[in-house]
């Protein structure tokens, strides 16, 4: 049976929304099979999640990290990139922030240190990024593998500089000393308490999360460069007749990439920990690539995306907190099934909606006939 393009609407609002269905269906076949509930596990989730002011701070704030992290993945997507290294760069990203703070907390005032630290931020990621751009460009390296390597550099960098470098005069943990008052980004629910905020996590970065979504956006769509990245995206071989340096252009992209996710070190370290310390990205880096591929490369798609995966990450505690029957384990497990239905198997009710649209557009032409 011949099927017709699913309209763009379909694409990019229906199909996503059937996949988290069937996610969510096979993580309630999961549940019934431990003896839990679905409909109660659905209903805590979403109180955790949504139900109250905190709850709501919470979400936002585990979305804002996943909003840089998809924002780097989807940025490289469209140059027909993929870059998995959004773990490491944004470990990187905290250490400009951290050694930027640690630095100047004593003799910057947070007017100038903030920007400095952000700025140190996207620097660190962007170099970070750079190198795998760069071998994939001038050397053929691909960037797949280039990426998740520098993953595990990036990690046991971090490892080192705190157990011997930067790690607290006299501590036991590896961890820096806390920084000073002018390096800490201010909580929303501190700087807008009027408005009845609850007290979270949620702080100034998410601003900065904002706007970095509007800035892909308008690079991407409206400038003559996101025109050349995405022409290199869509066909490499038609950039190059075209007279793009794709080679420059790959180094670029990266770049950019790394330094957005390099804003998870902004949200993480001066925005709620208040000083280096390990495993602070904790798997956003990898949780941006679902996001992106939910989100459909789309700035706006991956701000939904977003808030759904800062919901299940803050809904899942909450549930197995509420339940013990559910361990985090289990949350775990449910976060796997919508990355998973959301990627590898993002195309597997295509043919379904393709056949039913198809269909109803035959029915609809006999019915004029």
């Amino acid at each position: 049976m011949r099927t017709r393009p699913l309209p763009a609407w379909v694409d990019v609002g229906l199909l996503p929304i059937v996949n988290l269905a069937l996610a969510f269906g096979v993580a309630g076949l999961i549940a019934l099979a431990v003896g839990v509930d679905p409909r109660d596990a659905v209903r805590l989730m979403l109180e955790g999640a949504f139900g109250s002011a905190e709850a709501i701070g919470y979400t936002l704030y585990y979305a804002t990290n996943f909003i840089f992290t998809g924002l780097a993945v989807a940025l490289a997507f469209h140059a027909g990139l993929f870059n998995i290294g959004g773990e490491g760069q944004a470990a990187l990203g905290g250490l400009g922030v951290g050694l930027v703070a640690l630095a100047c907390d004593d003799i910057l005032p947070a007017p100038l240190l903030i920007p400095l630290a952000i700025a140190a931020a996207g620097l660190f990621g962007a170099a970070w990024a750079a190198i795998p751009g760069w071998l994939q460009a001038y050397r053929g390296s691909h960037i797949v593998v280039t990426t998740i390597m520098f993953n595990f550099i990036a990690a046991s960098l971090i490892v080192f500089l705190m157990v011997n470098v930067l790690i607290a005069p006299g501590s036991m943990s590896p961890e820096s000393r806390p920084f000073g008052a002018s390096a800490r980004l201010p909580f929303l629910h501190e700087l807008l308490g009027g408005l009845g905020l609850a007290p979270s996590p949620l702080n100034l970065s998410a601003v900065l999360a904002a706007l970095c979504c509007v800035a892909v956006w308008l690079l991407l769509f409206r400038t003559a460069w996101g025109f050349e990245l995405r022409t290199m995206g869509h066909s490499p071989s038609a950039a190059l007749y075209a007279g793009i340096n794709t080679k420059r252009l790959t180094v670029m992209v990266l770049c950019l990439s790394g330094a957005l996710a390099g804003g998870v070190g902004v949200n993480e370290i001066i925005g709620v920990h208040h000083r280096l310390l390990l495993d602070f990205t904790a798997g956003y880096g990898f949780g941006g690539i679902a996001v992106a591929l939910m989100g459909r490369n789309h700035p706006v798609g991956v701000v939904l995306a977003s808030l759904l995966f800062g919901g299940l990450v803050q809904g899942g505690a909450e549930l197995s907190f509420a339940m013990p029957s559910v361990t985090r384990d289990m949350v775990v497990v449910i976060q796997g099934l919508v990355i998973l239905f959301s990627g590898a198997l993002a195309n597997l009710a295509r043919p379904w909606l393709e056949a039913g649209f198809a269909r109803l557009g035959r029915t609809a032409h006999e019915s004029a006939g």
